[in-house]
């Protein structure tokens, strides 16, 4: 397992993430890219803890995934299977885990104050904190080929990895407001959301 965690995990990362996962019992699979999930927590009919984690993710982002699922496993333990799976117990639990691991013999200096003010009240996933999600996306070993919805300019059509096709607006708050092309449904974008820009400019009508 130690050889196993080494090729995802920051080098001063690997022996207390080994700790938590023979500690908590966890049965860890590192499976092939998820579009919609960097991992998730299971607990097996046979009463298995099975935890998943892309193999696709960066060093820094693997292992706050592996932290954050491993919190659902001690929150439920702790609190019980009736407490909300991004509630305030899981919260607290996942801070109390990340806290030996934010320091800088495994974060960059440049992440760490981004991720400590993102652990002030850590958020259902990394990508829903637009700058968290960002600053990690900025340590990807692949080159990336795709925009972040912030960076296209108004009016402009992107694609999403399912082929639906939306018109970018303004900006409300933090979100962008999208327009559907197929439906003409408005939908809310986080700004870090990942797209392929189509058209950097609306077709005018020909008159």
């Amino acid at each position: 397992m130690n050889s196993t965690l080494q090729k995802y995990l920051p080098e001063r990362a690997v022996a207390p993430c080994f700790e938590l996962i023979k500690n908590h019992g966890v049965h860890l699979k590192i499976v092939n890219h998820r579009v919609t999930r960097h991992g998730d927590y299971r607990r097996m009919p046979n009463g298995m803890h099975q935890i998943t984690v892309n193999a696709s993710l960066n060093k820094y982002r693997f292992l706050i995934t592996l932290v954050h699922e491993i919190a659902h496993l001690v929150a439920f333990e702790q609190y019980g299977r009736r407490i909300k799976p991004h509630g305030m117990e899981w919260k607290r639990t996942f801070q109390h885990l990340m806290v030996p691991f934010i320091r800088p013999e495994v974060f960059p200096s440049q992440l760490l104050p981004i991720i400590a003010s993102h652990f002030k009240n850590p958020k259902a996933s990394s990508s829903t904190d637009a700058r968290l999600s960002i600053a990690l996306k900025a340590f990807d070993v692949e080159e990336r080929t795709q925009s972040y919805v912030y960076e296209l300019p108004a009016g402009s059509v992107f694609r999403l990895y399912n082929g639906r096709l939306f018109k970018k607006g303004n900006k409300k708050v933090k979100r962008y407001e999208c327009v559907e092309l197929s439906t003409g449904r408005l939908y809310l974008f986080q700004p870090n959301a990942e797209v392929e820009l189509v058209r950097d400019k609306p077709i005018e009508p020909p008159f």
